[in-house]
């Protein structure tokens, strides 16, 4: 699989997640599985082109990073290729990614994310602007969505034909709705659909992927190109090196042991100081030691005390009083971590579906503060 000029050691990609998939965290994954690609999280389009200084600090790649890839939304096709435009032309990115996928409120009521693909002259002006605002710098533009809004309007080989005939390198498709949001099982049948309406380009599954034989078992049976993770990764950055062993035809190393974890957990929450600010990157770490301890036998009280977790130092003294020879419990990565709520009501704007083919584009000028939503 290639995006653009860039051949990963294995075709895996890192789903950018908001809050979450920040420099640290993606340095953290990069050390179990280098080569990949590994997405920042999302920002939006108006945000960039009116340089708001929270995007700017979000929008943030260390400098062995390769390639750098960025995640942005938005609805306006002139604003989304202004804000591509901009990062390509300050040679701040090699990859685009745009995100057609996001079924959060404060998104999809703007028009945004997982609303756009439900008016299809829309989203083929927003990936021709893309397309055009990228390609004269070698930048690759890929596209990242779900199945539809609902069960009743599935857009997903509509939207993969329309990237394909708009030059974006690579999609990917969530399967799930975003009225589904993260409930119940993502439709491997759909990625299969999809790959089989669009295969003059990669396409890429996403939903449900916690093990390495998970991905091993997606690209089988859908034909996929490759897979997108997301939650499976949350607390194991080393779920990337198991699924580049898995996808060689190599065995996956076993779970690592709790000392293990908590030397990662260490390892992540140093990386966060310098980024953040020493106080708010414990607060922003609280969350991680949830899932680090997903499936470990730790108990209520432990993982209270590190939920609460002030200082570095704190969180030093905490992990020295675990015993690091504990194990996963049996079925422990296959636990969910992240999301899990659903189905959810879907948010638009008013009138939005009274007329699908139009080019009518939500006012997305009073929402910067959303940037990374």
């Amino acid at each position: 699989m290639r995006i653009g000029s860039f051949t990963p050691a294995a075709p895996v990609v890192l789903a950018p997640m908001a809050g979450v998939t920040n420099a640290p965290f993606r340095t953290m994954c990069r050390a179990f599985a280098p080569g990949l690609v590994y997405v920042n999280e999302m920002v939006m389009a108006t945000a960039v082109v009116h340089g708001n200084l929270k995007t700017e600090r979000m929008m943030t790649f260390t400098a062995d990073e390769q390639p750098r890839s960025l995640q942005v939304y938005g609805s306006d096709p002139v604003i989304l290729g202004e804000a591509i435009r901009t990062v390509c032309a300050q040679g701040r990115v090699d990859h685009i990614d745009i995100n057609f996928g996001c079924p959060a409120a404060k998104v999809t009521r703007k028009g945004g994310g997982a609303a756009v693909p439900a008016k299809p002259n829309l989203l083929r002006a927003i990936l021709r602007s893309a397309v055009a605002a990228a390609t004269p710098y070698g930048v690759p533009v890929t596209i990242k969505f779900r199945k539809g809004l609902y069960d009743s309007l599935l857009t997903y080989v509509t939207t993969g034909r329309i990237a394909a005939e708009e030059g974006i390198a690579a999609v990917a498709l969530h399967a799930r709705t975003a009225e589904q949001h993260y409930a119940g099982l993502a439709d491997w049948n759909a990625i299969g659909e999809l790959k089989a309406a669009v295969p003059e380009i990669p396409v890429l599954g996403n939903g449900d992927i916690w093990e390495a034989e998970d991905a091993v078992r997606m690209m089988r049976e859908t034909g996929c190109d490759g897979v997108v993770v997301g939650r499976g990764c949350l607390g194991r950055p080393w779920l990337f090196r198991d699924l580049v062993e898995a996808l060689n035809g190599r065995p996956v190393p076993a779970a690592p042991t709790l000392g293990e974890v908590c030397a990662v957990m260490a390892q992540h929450a140093r990386l966060l100081v310098p980024h953040m600010t020493e106080p708010i990157a414990m607060r922003d770490f609280r969350k991680h030691t949830s899932w680090y301890f997903t499936g470990y036998p730790v108990g209520g009280e432990v993982r209270r005390q590190f939920s609460s977790v002030s200082t570095f130092t704190e969180l030093e003294d905490l992990i020295a009083t675990l015993d690091p020879a504990i194990t996963i419990v049996e079925g422990g990565e296959r636990i969910r971590r992240g999301h899990t709520n659903g189905p959810i009501r879907v948010v638009l704007p008013m009138g939005y579906l009274d007329h699908l083919d139009d080019l009518v584009v939500p006012d997305d000028a009073d929402v910067m503060a959303l940037s990374g939503g």
